[in-house]
């Protein structure tokens, strides 16, 4: 059961050929210092990490970062090694989020911990952010280290964020973005931060950069909710409904919560909070959700968001490498994946 809204379209991810055209040959590098860095005596971490790393994510938050820092005119290297270190946060988070979230799928294929286990998914996470960590003391920037670092325990703090939030029917719209900007965006804006540091661009550029990546990662975030109602499991490389199962609390259903009767507030608290979900209940929270108009909401917060993105940009001479970062946003709002 779909929703009658932009969501089943064909991507054709036109908007990111200008971006990955751009930052084509770094992308190459960093590929190579991917794979170099998952080696291991230890069988199981490359098997573990390389299942993750080649299941055909878009690789954005390290394109991110050779993109800002193309925008910034740097011309050395370490960006490489940044990218690569952004990639391997990225990836950890998701080997440990299919752990907590008890997942079956990512990416549209077994999750890692489906094939060797929890523990496996947990430790090798561990692995890949301790050599992002040790990519990072390679650089040898001091700031570039903070900006990371400090963007790591964020992350840990709002994935602890959304399980205190998890089946919690009176979360609010604000606590939910606090979520979503500690446990999505941070990385977004610290990907986008650490190249014009790199370059050794005035505050005002990095702060613009940081702001661009904060705001289309609220934006990214809000559209995956959108999609986990209104996408398919193809598209999605995950279950359709699979937040509403596991309880989580998206803005769909804050809306959803807010804006019904009584009787709907007794149906999300039975199906989130008592975890008493029966079959046919994810087509009635479909229904509600398009009875308040919450997946057009949502995406409707996705494109305030975006336009904040857009708006960070101004900042900067027009180039190749602003509109590519522009586009990023356009692809943001309009995936179906």
């Amino acid at each position: 059961m779909g929703l009658v809204i932009p969501l089943e379209e064909p991507a054709s991810g036109g908007e990111l050929n200008l971006l990955v055209s751009l930052v084509d040959a770094d992308m190459k590098r960093v590929n190579q210092t991917i794979l170099a860095r998952t080696g291991s005596s230890v069988t199981m971490i490359p098997e573990v990490a390389n299942h993750l790393i080649s299941s055909g994510g878009k690789r954005l938050r390290p394109m991110m970062t050779l993109a800002t820092a193309g925008l910034c005119a740097h011309t050395g290297n370490d960006h490489i090694k940044l990218a690569a270190a952004v990639e391997f946060m990225h990836t950890a988070t998701l080997l440990h989020d299919d752990v907590v979230d008890q997942s079956d799928l990512r990416r549209g294929k077994l999750a890692a911990r489906m094939l060797w286990g929890n523990e496996a998914s947990v430790l090798v996470g561990d692995f890949l952010l301790g050599q992002a960590f040790k990519m990072m003391v390679e650089v040898g920037s001091l700031p570039c280290l903070d900006v990371l670092s400090s963007a790591a325990t964020v992350i840990a703090e709002g994935e602890v964020m959304q399980l205190s939030a998890a089946k919690d029917t009176s979360t609010t719209e604000d606590d939910y973005l606090a979520v979503i900007r500690a446990k999505t965006a941070a990385l977004f804006a610290a990907a986008c931060e650490v190249g014009p540091i790199l370059a050794g661009r005035s505050k005002p550029e990095i702060a613009a950069c940081r702001a661009y990546g904060m705001n289309l990662g609220i934006a990214f975030q809000l559209i995956d909710d959108a999609l986990d109602y209104g996408g398919s499991s193809i598209k999605l490389g995950k279950n359709v409904g699979d937040d509403f199962r596991e309880g989580k609390i998206t803005l769909p259903v804050v809306l959803s919560f807010r804006r019904g009767s009584e009787q709907e507030r007794s149906f999300w608290r039975r199906c989130l909070e008592d975890g008493k979900i029966e079959d046919g209940d994810l087509a009635v929270a479909m229904s509600t959700m398009r009875k308040h108009r919450a997946i057009e909401d949502t995406i409707e917060r996705a494109r305030h968001y975006g336009a904040m993105a857009q708006d960070a940009l101004e900042l900067f001479p027009q180039s190749d490498f602003k509109t590519a970062l522009g586009g990023v946003i356009d692809f943001c709002i309009a995936r179906t994946h």
